[in-house]
């Protein structure tokens, strides 16, 4: 997902065309990576992403060429004949409420409780390249066959990744029990996934995330509404694994 974006949603009714530096890629072929893990291999990771079509939203990550300016979706038209395509955002549909999936944050020191504010370790993949030669192949750090999924080239967000967290932490996503009874409905591996160990070292398993809010502020600025989510928050102690803190669904 994204990093410099506000903490909270946007409310007020956005206008046509998203404010810069962010574009809406209209009716392309896209990567959605919001919900993916990831391997990671020699410092980079390797995503597991769901292709979809229609719109989608990205930072421009524009750039010059011999005949002009040039942007994400641009990029990512050129992909379609060409064995790739780009990560965008659009929101997954699981994670509204009542869906299977939650999104998951990982405190920072606004909101970190009794704990300590969540280690920063993430695949961003806004803008990450994906290669349709994975589909249908395996993948080190993945069980099986992909089928409809590819692998998109991530960076690492860690702690000394300028805004890669905020005063409310970083969000990613993970299993939701809409039908548990209340209280037991957050999983135990969603919050986990905020504190993964050794998250940099070949093998390990990380998730995608965003700075807590990027996701509703960008489904705002793409849809013009935010549907009410399956919400987690989760603490950290000082020392072990990050844990369920509480269901903040509406």
């Amino acid at each position: 997902m994204f990093a410099a974006v506000p903490a909270v949603p946007f409310h007020q009714d956005p206008p046509l065309d998203p404010e810069p530096p962010f574009v809406i890629c209209e009716n392309q072929r896209y990567a959605l990576c919001a919900a993916a893990s990831c391997f990671v291999y020699n410092g980079v990771a390797y995503c597991e992403c769901d292709v979809l079509k229609g719109d989608s939203i990205s930072l421009q990550l524009d750039f010059s060429t011999g005949t002009g300016q040039e942007n994400v979706c641009d990029v990512n038209a050129q992909g379609k004949t060409n064995g790739f395509m780009v990560s965008t955002f659009s929101l997954p549909a699981d994670v509204v409420k009542g869906g299977s999936e939650a999104v998951y944050t990982c405190p920072g020191g606004g909101n970190k409780g009794s704990g300590v504010a969540a280690p920063v370790a993430y695949g961003q993949c806004d803008g990450g390249l994906c290669f349709t030669s994975t589909t249908n192949k395996t993948f080190p750090g993945f069980v099986g066959k992909l089928h409809k999924e590819i692998i998109c080239s991530c960076p690492i967000s860690t702690d000394a990744t300028p805004l890669s967290s905020n005063a409310f932490g970083y969000q990613v996503f993970g299993p939701y029990h809409p039908q548990a009874a209340v209280g037991n409905r957050c999983d135990a591996s969603g919050c986990a996934a905020c504190s993964v160990a050794n998250p940099t070292a070949n093998g390990s398993i990380i998730p995608v995330g965003a700075p807590t809010g990027a996701g509703k502020f960008l489904t705002q600025r793409l849809t013009g509404s935010v549907p009410d989510l399956n919400e987690c928050l989760c603490e950290c102690p000082a020392n072990g694994p990050c844990t369920v803190r509480e269901d903040t669904t509406p």
